[in-house]
């Protein structure tokens, strides 16, 4: 990682912070910018699933759908929650969607569908980041293969889902070995059908996500590296997104949002939730042997996991994430970092909920 950038990075969060500190009088609750009416509801989407035939939201959502509080603060003003569920083999494509035509108002998802929106001209900020990065990428290769590292595989088939936010960890990996697609033979498909190509012996190697710990439940696959062995900044990402024209319209609303997204992180930060957020994320199918080794990660504690401060991890993550984007042409445009995140809200939203000091920030390294 270069380190010449870190000072920059630095440099721009502290003054995003003095700005964040400065607006906190302009955003005292009851404030409307001008002087809009309220909304009649909010419309908050998230991943979701079917469990016992109902809609089960994830993360997060799931965990403020429960709380009730924010539901509760909109009633009291009028204001119903409306809940924007989507396929997770979806996601980005539906919020996307959602966004452009009006019918959602914020987001629990992230990483490169958020830049091909904005860069497509719908203007979305990330209000509320969700800690050091909740997704890791995995290498595999069939159970009986001889290879050990990604320099094994040079001139063998390797299966990726290509334009999805996992293709970064793996482009960076091959960067960091002074590799590129030239030196192997690239399947594009997606993970479902890479799992079964690897299975049935039709490729050397697939990069995918959790499910990589099915393949080698079932002992047909081996992980050989995993974003686990990489910088923090390497793993995907979902935050909390929110459409431009309603934070610049309703402040007041944004800020009671952003809060009930930190408060349901701070529960789940909590020690004595671990257990109840592994079984929730287990509500899709997911077994929980696979969850359980998903969340184990030693390099910070569990409560960081759900850390919502812009820190060096969030900055260096999506600089990375444009910077890919651009150069795959999956955007025909950069995005300004400093317009397009909006940490305002943060700090105040910790202050609300007497968190100040609760979580520590992280560099892109550590």
């Amino acid at each position: 990682m270069p380190m010449t950038r870190t000072t920059t990075v630095t440099r721009r969060q502290a003054l995003q912070w003095l700005a964040a500190g400065a607006a906190a009088g302009a955003l005292a609750p009851g404030h409307a910018a001008t002087g809009a009416p309220p909304p009649k509801a909010i419309r908050l989407a998230g991943g979701a699933s079917y469990a016992a035939g109902k809609l089960r939201l994830s993360g997060l959502a799931y965990v403020i759908a429960e709380q009730g509080w924010l539901e509760q603060q909109l009633k009291a003003r009028g204001i119903a929650l409306e809940w924007f569920g989507t396929s997770h083999a979806a996601v980005g494509p539906m919020v996307n969607e959602g966004f452009a035509n009006g019918s959602v108002d914020f987001a629990s998802y992230g990483d490169l569908p958020s830049a091909i929106l904005n860069a497509g001209g719908v203007e979305t900020r990330l209000l509320v980041p969700n800690g050091l990065g909740q997704s890791d990428g995995f290498l595999v290769v069939p159970r009986n293969s001889p290879a050990r590292t990604i320099e094994d595989l040079k001139g063998k088939s390797l299966a990726v889902h290509r334009g999805r936010p996992w293709e970064l960890p793996l482009l960076r990996l091959m960067d960091a070995r002074r590799l590129s697609y030239r030196d192997f033979r690239l399947f594009n498909i997606n993970p479902q059908t890479g799992m079964s190509a690897l299975a049935s012996g039709k490729v050397d190697a697939l990069f995918t996500m959790t499910d990589a710990y099915l393949l080698e439940d079932k002992g047909v696959g081996r992980i050989i590296w995993s974003t686990k062995d990489a910088p923090l900044d390497w793993k995907t990402r979902t935050e909390l997104w929110g459409s431009k024209r309603f934070i610049d319209r309703y402040p007041d609303l944004t800020r009671l949002v952003a809060t009930a997204y930190i408060k349901a992180g701070h529960w789940s930060s909590l020690e004595a939730n671990r257990q109840a957020v592994m079984l929730q994320a287990t509500a899709g199918g997911t077994p929980m042997n696979v969850v359980r080794r998903s969340y184990e990660d030693d390099k910070y504690p569990w409560k960081e996991r759900f850390s919502p401060l812009f820190n060096e991890v969030v900055y260096t993550h999506y600089r990375h994430t444009l910077d890919f984007a651009l150069q795959q042409k999956i955007i025909a445009r950069k995005l300004d970092l400093a317009t397009w995140f909006d940490p305002r809200f943060v700090p105040l939203a910790l202050k609300d909920l007497g968190l100040d000091n609760y979580w520590k920030p992280h560099t892109a390294a550590a």
